[in-house]
């Protein structure tokens, strides 16, 4: 009589396996498309690892749990996940919601790996226990605001809704913009429609207009209105949080979603490596993967060596952040601590500006790399 395999709740509680809680929005208001391919790499990066030996013999099991964009629901996520014995934590993408997570991972003594969130300002306080592979917010941004004037915008309006972290993003375009001679104007989405966004950026002879706003509402209304406005015809959209990287973004918006620039972090040739995973990335999101999905399966790629090296002890781990080589998907990847960053940084990961091609609005061009 065969035995059937353990369901995941088994593998929870069956003492053979080295538990890992995952983070990623997978209801609304999340981004549930990015929650999705966050997973897939996640997943298919555990599969692998379990394939080829598990951690010492033990295979890795994943606990997800779903955040919904919300950061109450992240912190209590941790809690009930510490609860349950994780050895570590990963994932996530919203950034605010990251930080919740962060901040109650290292009140826990939890290990997290954070996989996409960027604000600079991960912890309040500079913390050993958090580390992250997507670049700071600052570095990303800065590098997209040389992009806009090496276009030759100088006049920007910024489209925004209240959160920290549009608000962060707003200050680090206009502290790197202001000395270069570009400035920065803010229009409050609380208080306007897209038609008064149009009326306002033919007020304040704005070149450029960047999404600092959530998807899909109010930016695919708002990209709609611009692109209907003959008096905006010149006008370019730019969107640096990198909404139109996924593909709801083209279903929702078609052709007027082209030609909007945003940041993409991925190299501009994938190793051997990569190549391989993106394949089989595709074949699991039966759609190209998003830098989102690469970021997920070289988050437990690295959490595996470390785990392979140092075991499944909480501290132990945490104290691992500093000792990390390992050959990712989009490069080599190393922690290091950066001046104004309270975690463990991927200082070299890769950074595009691109856009989907207007003759073509599946393919990405790359306008600019670093």
């Amino acid at each position: 009589m065969n035995t059937p395999p353990p369901t995941p709740e088994a593998a929870w509680t069956d003492g053979t396996s080295v538990l890992i809680g995952a983070l990623a929005p997978l209801t609304r208001p999340g981004w549930v498309e990015a929650g999705r391919h966050l997973l897939a790499g996640i997943e298919l990066a555990v599969r692998e690892v379990n394939d080829a030996g598990g951690i010492a013999g033990r295979p890795l099991a994943l606990v997800v749990r779903d955040t919904a964009a919300d950061p109450h629901r992240a912190a209590a996520a941790v809690d009930e996940l510490a609860g349950l014995g994780v050895a570590a934590l990963v994932g996530e993408y919203h950034s605010v919601v990251a930080r919740a997570a962060a901040t109650r991972a290292d009140a826990l003594g939890l290990p997290f790996l954070c996989s996409s969130a960027v604000l600079d300002a991960l912890t309040e306080q500079p913390t050993e226990r958090v580390a992250r592979l997507a670049p700071p917010q600052s570095r990303g941004w800065q590098i997209y605001a040389d992009f806009l004037l090496g276009a030759g915008h100088s006049r920007i309006a910024v489209a925004t809704q209240p959160s920290v972290y549009w608000a962060s993003g707003t200050r680090i375009l206009r502290d790197h913009l202001a000395p270069r001679g570009g400035s920065v104007v803010e229009l409050d989405m609380s208080a306007l429609t897209p038609a008064a966004v149009c009326d306002e950026l033919v007020d304040k002879r704005a070149t450029a207009l960047l999404l600092l706003v959530g998807h899909p509402e109010p930016a695919v209304p708002i990209v709609r209105a611009v692109r209907r406005d003959q008096r905006l015809a010149e006008i370019m959209i730019g969107a640096p949080a990198g909404q139109p990287e996924l593909a709801d973004w083209a279903t929702a918006l078609g052709d007027d979603g082209a030609a909007i620039p945003f940041l993409r972090y991925l190299p501009e040739r994938l190793s051997p490596l990569g190549a391989r995973v993106g394949t089989a990335l595709r074949e699991r999101l039966v759609e190209s993967p998003s830098f989102v999905a690469f970021e997920g399966y070289d988050t437990v790629t690295v959490l595996a060596e470390v785990l392979r090296s140092h075991g499944a002890d909480r501290a132990r781990t945490a104290a691992s952040w500093p000792h990390v080589a390992v050959d990712g998907t989009r490069g080599q990847i190393r922690f290091t601590r950066a001046p104004g960053i309270s975690v463990w940084q991927w200082a070299r990961a890769p950074i595009q500006v691109v856009d989907r091609d207007p003759a073509e609005p599946d393919r990405f061009r790359i306008l600019h790399a670093v």
